[in-house]
């Protein structure tokens, strides 16, 4: 026995790895492997637990140790604790103290996040909007009131007082449902499509603003003067117990998060939706670029 105690004593166990997870969209799995490659990039060792499930599934997994980090969105704890009522929520400074505080009580650690809103938005068709002028929400409320607009959205925009309800609030405008084409589920891909080829009349989609396909498909998002629209910013969500033993993980991932616009997210969604490469390559080419140019 003491024989084996001392044998034990001289092969340390392997050092657990860190598990990262995300969600299962596009963006999700993109920024889960930009989470990874820079690990890596620490010497640590990381096991991928990428595209997980919906929203609800990964926040468990973190919640209950099964996964050590993933790549969460300002706005959402907004409906984890219950206070989307919240105008901070609406901006996005108080947003992310909001949510760092929050999970702060549930020993979760919210790291840089990204300045890219991923919040809905409502996107028109290009020409359309170079035609009549439209930039803003409040140049899409007097095409409202024109009754210019027919718009594609999901079944969940259209009812949800968060979504247009709030739009249509903040800007004085009413979509009659007879102008909409509601969608059952959230596939902004389906609903930008419609609105870039004007299919069935629709001039207009539910968009959310880091969509890689929006230029592609020549869309102008309308922007949100107003702060309609809870803040989605998305950012690296450590469980605290993995930061204290690994404290290198801030820095590393705060310089890669602070460089995300919306631009850059929409860019290299744009790789995986539109050129058909996969997240794990595009991650590991923005990673390298970034190396080569600190």
């Amino acid at each position: 026995m003491a024989a084996l105690s001392l044998a034990g004593r001289g092969h340390a166990a392997p050092a657990r790895p860190i598990v990262v997870g995300s969600k299962n969209d596009t963006e999700g799995t993109l920024l889960g492997n930009l989470i990874s490659v820079a690990l890596e990039g620490l010497g640590l060792s990381v096991e991928r637990r990428l595209g997980l499930g919906p929203t609800l599934i990964v926040r468990s997994a973190l919640l209950a140790g099964e996964i050590d980090l993933y790549p969460e969105y300002t706005g959402n704890v907004a409906f984890f604790s219950g206070t989307e009522t919240d105008p901070g929520w609406k901006t996005a400074e108080r947003a992310y103290d909001l949510a760092s505080r929050l999970d702060a009580e549930r020993r979760l650690v919210w790291l840089a996040r990204a300045p890219a809103n991923n919040t809905w938005l409502i996107a028109v068709r290009g020409e359309f909007a170079r035609t009549h002028g439209l930039a803003t929400m409040l140049d899409f409320a007097g095409a409202v009131r024109g009754g210019l607009i027919r718009l594609a959205a999901s079944t969940e925009f259209v009812e949800s007082p968060a979504a247009l309800p709030s739009f249509e609030a903040a800007y004085g405008f009413s979509l009659p449902l007879s102008r909409i084409i509601s969608l059952p589920g959230g596939d902004t891909a389906v609903t930008a499509r419609a609105a870039a080829e004007g299919i069935s009349g629709i001039n207009a989609g539910m968009v959310y603003g880091t969509d890689g396909a929006l230029a592609a498909l020549d869309l102008t998002v309308m922007s949100d003067p107003r702060g309609a629209q809870i803040v989605y910013e998305p950012a690296p969500v450590i469980r605290a117990a993995t930061l204290d033993r690994h404290p290198q993980i801030r820095g590393a991932l705060d310089r890669i998060f602070v460089r995300l616009d919306a631009d850059t997210l929409r860019r290299l969604n744009a790789a995986i939706t539109v050129e058909g490469r996969t997240a794990a390559a595009v991650a590991a080419g923005w990673f390298a670029a970034q190396a080569s140019h600190p």
